[in-house]
């Protein structure tokens, strides 16, 4: 078994994965994932019909210490914010419309996952 951050690295991006292929199953187009720049990261950027769409993705294997959506501040929604800009600005792309979704993955050890998907948030 790899260290604690290697298993909830592996964690994020399996919740990451099955947040994606929820998300398009619904009509949505994946654009990109794991977008970074010096800023900091988006999980996945979607559009969904003429609407690009941020996503957070935040995946817990219990609820022990809270839900996945608890772990997300309005601090870390007012950088995805001006992360989506900076995404907007280096790929070139102009919108009318911009949403920041939350999608909260539950994947236990045994068992089938959870995704709970909260459009327009912040």
């Amino acid at each position: 078994m790899g260290s604690t951050a290697q298993q909830k690295q592996a964690l994020g991006a399996y919740g990451e994965a099955l947040a994606a292929r929820y998300l398009v199953q619904k009509g949505m187009v994946l654009l990109d994932h794991n977008w970074r720049c010096r800023d900091g990261e988006i999980d996945l950027i979607l559009r969904d019909g003429r609407t690009l769409v941020i996503c957070e993705v935040k995946t817990r294997r219990t609820t022990t210490y809270g839900t996945p959506f608890e772990a997300i501040s309005l601090t870390k929604i007012g950088r995805l914010k001006r992360l989506a800009a900076q995404w907007l600005s280096t790929n070139g792309v102009r919108v009318q419309d911009i949403r920041l979704d939350m999608v909260g993955v539950i994947a236990p050890s045994v068992g089938t996952p959870h995704i709970e998907h909260v459009a327009g948030v912040g």
